[in-house]
């Protein structure tokens, strides 16, 4: 190991992200060049210590298993699809096992996952792919879960994986060595908008929806933000200052649907997400999503998806 070198083994996960790995390892990359030493090394690992495939089913060889790593590495755990099966008793015990020598441990992508159900997010903030959010929430109530592009929490690193990757690494680069080699590492990435933690996952929902009215905005907002207990046209309109009316026209003449069945949607979509990533109950899931009745919410479903809820679970169980 180089002299004064920083070591980063990434652990990848079966159907790891691969956008989201090679994102945090090409900026360590490219920092070894622009600082013209090695101030960055990094070994892949897995579980068999063979090689891992990624969810793109390109197989990567690596250098190393389970074998202990030293106090002064950090460890960064690689995640992607159907994460909750793919943490093994003997992987989530190595992890354990490690994290108790207190070097800094973090979770690209779905990663978050795997750490909270190793018991090593507990007293500390995270983020998640947003994708994933609502079903690690369901998992994990109790953890305090971000938003954001990335998180640093102590010895923590959280990031919601493709490029938020990237922005992580800088990050940790600029605090480490200074933010012109950041800034060096970015222009070499052309990457002309580095990130903070500040930063949101998703789009602007102007930008999500192609229409700027800041209304309409504000009413989207608020029907994502309360999927579980839907709020009434009447009650959105009157809290940004319109009638219903205006509102059905408003949604109408931008979205060409009703409000309600722009919210429907919203429900739906998040009622996908907890089928085909958690074992919630097809009811329980539909309570979540704001169903009372099962059956109203499988007809809606069917309409939506042209397919059960069941019918859904079990094709992912296929």
């Amino acid at each position: 190991m180089a002299e004064g070198a920083t070591r980063f083994i990434f652990m990848l996960l079966p159907n790891f992200s691969l956008i989201g790995f090679t994102s945090a390892i090409e900026p360590l990359r490219i920092a070894n060049r622009m600082a013209e030493r090695r101030v960055y090394e990094w070994e892949l690992a897995s579980e068999d210590g063979v090689s891992e495939t990624c969810s793109a089913g390109i197989t990567i060889n690596v250098d190393r298993g389970l074998e202990e790593v030293g106090r002064n590495d950090t460890i960064i755990f690689c995640g992607g699809l159907d994460i909750k099966n793919v943490a093994s008793t003997k992987m989530l015990n190595w992890a354990r096992r490690e994290a108790r020598k207190g070097m800094p441990v973090g979770g690209l992508c779905t990663a978050s996952h795997f750490l909270a159900r190793a018991g090593l997010l507990q007293g500390r903030k995270a983020t998640i792919h947003w994708e994933n959010r609502e079903s690690f929430v369901e998992d994990f109530p109790e953890q305090d879960i971000s938003g954001a592009i990335y998180v640093i929490d102590r010895n923590r690193y959280t990031s919601a994986g493709g490029t938020a990757s990237a922005d992580l690494m800088l990050r940790l680069i600029a605090n480490e060595h200074g933010t012109d080699l950041a800034n060096g590492v970015a222009d070499q990435m052309i990457y002309t908008s580095v990130r903070t933690d500040k930063d949101e996952q998703r789009l602007s929902i102007p930008t999500r929806i192609g229409v700027r009215h800041p209304k309409l905005s504000s009413v989207i907002k608020m029907m994502e933000e309360n999927l579980e207990e839907p709020v009434s046209p009447s009650v959105l309109a009157s809290e940004v200052g319109i009638s219903t009316r205006q509102l059905e026209r408003l949604f109408r003449r931008y979205l060409n649907r009703s409000p309600k069945r722009y919210y429907t949607e919203l429900r739906l979509q998040k009622a996908r997400n907890l089928l085909l990533q958690t074992d919630m109950s097809v009811i329980n899931v539909a309570l979540a999503c704001g169903f009372t009745s099962p059956s109203h919410f499988s007809k809606c479903y069917r309409l939506h998806f042209s397919t059960t809820p069941y019918r859904e679970r079990g094709a992912q169980s296929d």
